[in-house]
Formats: C-alpha cells, sequence, structure tokens
C-alpha cells in the first residue's frame, strides 16, 4: 500500500538538511535552493556551469555575484563515475544522474541518517550548519513538488544501489507499508526531496545548530513553536 500524507507526517514529523557552515541567514533570507536553482540565480551558464550541473563535483564550491551573498554548492563525494554508471538503469548516465539529483533538495527523514552524514570522513572535521524542519508545513505547502526515495540516492561508495527513472516517488505512490514489513523506520523512506528550492523554508524550520563530528557546538535559532526534542 502506498503512503499517505498523514502517515508521512506521523511516522517522520521532522526533517533535517545539512548545509554549509554560516549559511542560515542567506537561507532564511533566500529559502533554500538546488544547485541548479543557485546556478540559474548566479547567472553561471557554460563550461563552468556543464562542470557544476553534470559532472561529479569533487569539492564544494563557492559562488559570487554582484548584489547577492555568497552561497555554495556542495561537494559530491559519496559518489563515483565508475560505481555510478554501473548502477544506473533505464539508460540513464551519470550525466543524467547528477543533474536530476542537482535539480532538487534534499532533506533527511532520520536522525539517524543525517548524524550519519555529519560524521563522514568527508565532513566531521567541518562544521555544519544543520537545519532541523516541520515536516507537516513543509509538505502541506510543497506537496506537489515532493519525491520521496528509497535510497540515498547520491551515494554510491560503499553500497551502490540500483536507481533509475522509477527511484523517486510521489508521496501517493510510495510503498511505505510494503517496505515496513522488512526495514526499520530510518530505512524505509530515505530522503524527501523538493523540486528546485524552498522559497520559503524559514516559515517551516523548527531550529538551527552549528555540528561539527558528533557534536552539537551552538544553538543559532530556535523558533518559539520548536519543542526541547527540535534538534539533529
Amino acid at each position: 500500500m502506498a503512503v499517505k500524507v498523514e502517515q508521512l507526517v506521523e511516522n517522520y514529523p521532522r526533517l533535517w538538511h545539512m548545509a554549509h557552515y554560516g549559511s542560515w541567514p542567506a537561507i532564511r533570507d533566500r529559502g533554500l535552493k538546488s544547485a541548479s536553482a543557485l546556478l540559474d540565480e548566479y547567472k553561471i551558464d557554460g563550461e563552468r556551469r556543464t562542470r557544476l550541473e553534470s559532472l561529479r563535483r569533487p569539492g564544494s564550491v563557492q559562488l559570487q555575484r554582484a548584489g547577492l551573498p555568497s552561497a555554495v554548492i556542495r561537494d559530491q563525494l559519496p559518489m563515483t563515475d565508475k560505481k555510478l554508471a554501473s548502477c544506473l538503469q533505464d539508460g540513464l548516465t551519470p550525466k543524467d544522474w547528477y543533474e536530476l539529483l542537482n535539480s532538487r533538495t534534499f532533506f533527511w527523514l532520520s536522525r539517524l541518517r543525517i548524524w550519519t552524514l555529519l560524521q563522514a570522513k568527508a565532513y566531521r572535521a567541518l562544521e555544519q550548519t544543520v537545519l532541523t524542519v516541520d515536516t507537516a508545513g513543509l509538505v502541506a505547502a510543497h506537496c506537489d513538488r515532493i519525491w520521496l526515495s528509497p535510497i540515498n540516492s547520491g551515494a554510491t561508495l560503499f553500497k551502490a544501489q540500483p536507481r533509475g527513472k522509477t527511484t523517486f516517488c510521489r508521496i501517493a505512490d510510495f510503498p511505505f507499508d510494503d517496505r515496513r514489513k522488512t526495514r526499520t523506520p530510518h530505512s524505509a523512506v530515505v530522503e524527501l526531496l523538493v523540486e528546485d528550492a524552498v522559497p520559503d523554508i524559514a516559515k517551516y524550520v523548527l531550529a538551527v545548530h552549528t555540528v561539527k563530528g558528533d557534536k552539537i557546538l551552538d544553538e543559532v535559532w530556535r523558533s518559539p513553536r520548536a519543542t526541547d526534542n527540535d534538534r539533529p
């Protein structure tokens, strides 16, 4: 049976997003944007756009444009072209997959998942900005642009799970009950994606923290609606 919106919110009342350190003011004021949306906003085109949008990014890249705050497009270290090509289905190429991922914003549905990312070798020594988000509010406002993923779609390093045109499902089409029969909640639904951008993300953020490795260093901001448990 497919998952209903109410069931999704009940099982995953909070979402988490790891952003570049210090990015909360820009996200609050300008929204949370996919890599492609940032490239549009910063007027990046030509060969540089191809490198950033259609090929694997081995490192994070800073974008600058007069009149705008600097922005960072994150690396894609958890993937390699060789392993990605080996697990793609439906005739997709690595270029297709990078462009698809870059067109969306990503959220984890599990606290365990966000901590696993924060403590990954590539990120554990760096301070990160982590957003804790109200699932009900975000889904109510952007349901028609939301997709769910059963896998970590941006990683191939340890177990390159098959992925293709049917990997991402709309909420109403996601086989939640079937997956829960054999999986824990944090593995039943792995990612929530929003097409393009969430311009009003500040409405749904409940708390913002600075995290490094396995430690919360600072609470940057907290909504009056937040509970004591609203943290990574």
